[in-house]
């Protein structure tokens, strides 16, 4: 969504009580039993956080709402001009001191602002970015009289204090006890105007984009569900859904590679289409949880060879913590005092969602009080700050592409190979968001899946699978000369795929699967068009093309496999023994998709982009049959 006339004009954050340090978190969030230390420990060394900060004092107690934080990073950002010329206040928070009235409305009474139009904005990290969107429209428009403030704030330490976590979180699973290392108190704002400010610098809201991929995805991040499925809501009484363990705030960080699949692909769509120009960036903020994941987010954009160099990326994850939607707020907060960016500089902000998947973009120009006669974004000498206010002011002081499926180590070196990769990317996500919109992968994420479900697909897969090794041998022998360095590749890997059909047609035996010979299971409708396709193609000479049916097909059981191989094993559990085949395609398919890639990238010396295109169609085509083969599936 392109932008002209908004401009962020100043920022503000606020931090309660002192910086915690690793050593002093145990007063605050303390251990609930011998194993919380080893978890803890596991936690904060995987994601680099040294300090944060806490809204609860030592003895649980709380020293500021979240309100409270949202009001106090509203006036570190307007200052003492306090209210005159805002006539719009959006908010944003995951949970705020009271379940109603709305955010926006409780920041509003904390300020004792005038009256004025307001916003609420509920969600995770997103849902800042949500608030933006709105508050930049208005100003954008002339939809609101005057400017527009934006806060967000997070206040999650009272979850996580020894008391507040119950007798279940002794005991609670993982996903609950992650959190607590994780997760910290503070808020940040940001003033958005149609003009730059008078004095030093402003940043140009150039395009936003956010979306929501909420209706394919399953739940990864919640609060409100207990570990049964049942909501808070249904309980007796909330003393009940507390004990049942309803209120833990849990994430299931088995599910955080499908993240960023849908991140890599939003990103690879905007710069393709211009929005975002890797060459363009000078400053990349990037919002992620724990260190952990900077460099999964560095390598999926290396592989599509639109990577943006180390150097250019801030974070301040490392002192202030993870504070979820207020955490970019914060962040070009301390960046602005800390880099003093300079006119025509270009900064991207980058903000994914672990909730129910969502992904937001940024671009901000930086520009002097000229940009406001010039309509494409002035670029003239910078000035400085007038006062402790607008933004330039000094003051004080953080798998590869396409993803999925494939995930080499090394990213390719050629041109042509990274072009057909973010092609591909865009017809695995088309194709992933087919499949989990299928009946049976819906009832795979609602809970309702039953072993007659799971027999039934087992039963029309197997024979499909069967069929694997036989048309990769076929193509490999209808290769000519000029392909043939690729036959032993293409042999090796039929090898290695050759009786995986029976460990298969086991599991199915074992789940209560009744049909006693392979060869009187049948493939459905879109099973025998996918086969028919498969064979067909492999007759032809140098059917090079199938390396795009191999990345469909090896990427399902890399990238969505292991997805749903816990949400079984959670309902179907009693099957014991049926997911061997499920779970040895989510460990081994990444090690065939590196096979893969060089194959790739040796079709495509040879053939260059003519290969291309054939391998970008026959990708196409086979999602549109696998995805029907799964949505055939009842």
């Amino acid at each position: 969504m392109p932008f002209d006339r908004v401009f962020i004009t100043a920022t503000g954050a606020h931090y309660p009580g002192p910086a915690i340090d690793n050593d002093h978190i145990d007063r605050y969030i303390e251990p609930l039993n011998a194993l919380s230390p080893r978890i803890r420990r596991r936690i904060l060394g995987e994601n680099g956080i040294l300090t944060r900060h806490y809204a609860i004092d030592e003895h649980g107690e709380t020293r500021a709402g979240c309100a409270r934080l949202a009001a106090e990073a509203v006036r570190a950002c307007i200052g003492e001009a306090g209210f005159d010329g805002i006539g719009l206040l959006a908010a944003a928070t995951s949970a705020g001191d009271l379940i109603l009235p709305g955010f926006g409305n409780q920041v509003q009474a904390e300020l004792r602002a005038p009256s004025m139009t307001v916003a609420s904005h509920h969600g995770v990290c997103a849902s800042g970015m949500g608030a933006l969107q709105h508050a930049a429209l208005a100003v954008e428009h002339g939809a609101v009289e005057g400017d527009a403030v934006v806060v967000a704030a997070e206040f999650v330490s009272r979850l996580f204090k020894r008391s507040r976590f119950g007798p279940v979180g002794y005991n609670a699973d993982f996903d609950a006890h992650f959190l607590r290392w994780m997760l910290s108190d503070g808020a940040g704002a940001w003033r958005l105007s149609s003009r730059p400010a008078a004095s030093g610098v402003s940043l140009r809201l150039r395009a936003l984009h956010l979306r929501s991929f909420s209706g394919e995805l399953p739940l990864c991040m919640q609060a409100g569900l207990s570990p049964e499925g049942r909501h808070w809501g249904d309980y007796p009484d909330f003393t009940t859904a507390d004990a049942a363990g309803a209120m833990l705030l849990r994430q299931d960080i088995r599910l955080l590679p499908q993240l960023f699949d849908v991140a890599t692909h939003e990103y690879v769509a905007l710069a393709r289409n211009g929005v975002i120009n890797p060459s363009r960036v000078d400053h990349f903020l990037c919002h992620y949880s724990s260190q952990r994941f900077a460099p999964v987010v560095r390598d999926c954009l290396r592989m599509a060879q639109l990577e943006i160099p180390e150097e250019r990326w801030y974070s301040n994850l490392t002192v202030r913590g993870n504070m979820g939607a207020a955490s970019i707020f914060s962040m070009l907060d301390d960046f602005m005092r800390e880099r003093r960016p300079s006119p025509g500089e270009q900064v991207l902000l980058f903000v994914p969602e672990s909730g129910r998947f969502s992904v937001a973009f940024a671009v901000l120009e930086v520009v002097g009080p000229e940009a406001a006669d010039d309509d494409t974004g002035g670029t003239g000498t910078r000035l400085e700050a007038g006062n402790s206010t607008p933004i330039g002011a000094v003051g004080s002081a953080a798998v590869a592409l396409p993803e999925p499926p494939h995930a080499p180590d090394d990213a390719t070196q050629l041109p042509e190979t990274a072009r057909l990769l973010r092609e591909l990317a865009g017809v695995w996500h088309d194709y992933r968001s087919r499949v989990w919109r299928t009946p049976l992968v819906t009832k795979i994420l609602d809970g309702s899946v039953d072993r007659a479900d799971y027999v039934g697909w087992m039963e029309q897969w197997v024979p499909q699978v069967r069929q694997g090794s036989l048309w990769m041998r076929k193509a490999a022998d209808h290769l000519t000369p000029r392909y043939a360095p690729l036959r032993e590749t293409v042999h090796h890997h039929a090898d290695d795929e050759q009786y995986d059909y029976n460990v298969l047609f086991e599991d199915y035996r074992t789940a209560g699967g009744t049909v006693a010979s392979l060869d009187e299971l049948q493939r459905n409708p879109g099973g025998e068009a996918l086969n028919a396709y498969l064979h067909a193609r492999a007759t032809q000479p140098d059917a090079i093309g199938l390396l795009g049916a191999m990345y469909i097909i090896e990427g399902t059981g890399q990238r969505i496999v292991p997805a749903l191989l816990p949400l079984l094993r959670a309902r179907l559990g009693w099957l014991g023994r049926s997911f061997r085949f499920l779970a040895y395609h989510g460990e081994n398919d990444a090690a065939h998709l590196e096979r893969w890639l060089q194959a790739l990238e040796a079709v495509l010396a040879i053939g260059g982009r003519e290969a291309a295109a054939e391998i970008l169609e026959d990708a196409r085509h086979v999602a549109v049959l696998y995805a029907r083969q799964l949505e055939m599936i009842r």
